[in-house]
């Protein structure tokens, strides 16, 4: 598989860094990072990797959320990460209800397409991680590798429906948390066996 041009790693936002909830982030106050995913962050960024953002945000077209309150909840969270020395490089997000059949909205890859036209990159061998299997689909079509974090909606899965999610998209792998996702993505940078996909760290 060809290296992208650039070290690039897309993540999805609830679930992944924030803690997931039903009724939408709609303010910074909403906004509660799951322990330890801005350091991973920032670790990726300290190995030289740009980490871009991906993410639905359909309250936005349900009214429940509006662009002020988007930018001060984006503002917060690089704030909190940059405390770390972290940077997000950008934030792409679909703002569309499912109704509105948009081609942006994840599973569809629009949304990754867009970054890797941002970015002037191969999208194959870009990292995607995500915690529903909406997020792996959008990444393999896409031609990114998936790669599910079992928090958010991800940590209610128990062994078996895990194993049914995986064997969904050719090729994801899953990790217990945003952590031992940029363990695995910094330890194969630096050339250590990969990991068997499916393989669960």
């Amino acid at each position: 598989m060809p290296a992208p041009s650039i070290k690039l790693v897309i993540l999805g936002r609830d679930g992944i860094l924030n803690e997931f909830r039903d009724d939408h982030v709609k303010g910074p106050e909403e906004w509660a990072p799951i322990k330890g995913s801005l350091e991973a962050v920032a670790r990726l960024n300290h190995a030289g990797w740009h980490v871009v953002l991906a993410t639905n945000q359909a309250g936005i077209g349900r009214g429940m959320i509006d662009m002020v309150s988007v930018n001060a909840v984006h503002a917060h969270m690089n704030r909190q990460l940059a405390v770390l020395g972290g940077r997000f490089d950008a934030v792409f997000f679909c703002p569309h209800t499912p109704e509105e059949q948009c081609d942006c909205r994840k599973p569809l890859p629009g949304l990754l397409l867009d970054i890797g036209r941002r970015y002037g990159v191969d999208l194959r061998g870009v990292p995607v991680a995500g915690d529903t299997v909406r997020d792996l689909t959008a990444a393999r079509a896409a031609g990114c590798e998936p790669h599910l974090i079992l928090t958010g909606r991800a940590a209610a899965l128990d062994d078996e429906q895990l194993h049914q999610t995986l064997h969904q998209v050719p090729g994801a792998r899953a990790h217990a948390n945003l952590g031992a996702f940029v363990d695995f993505v910094l330890q194969r940078d630096r050339s250590q066996p990969e990991a068997a996909p499916g393989e669960r760290s």
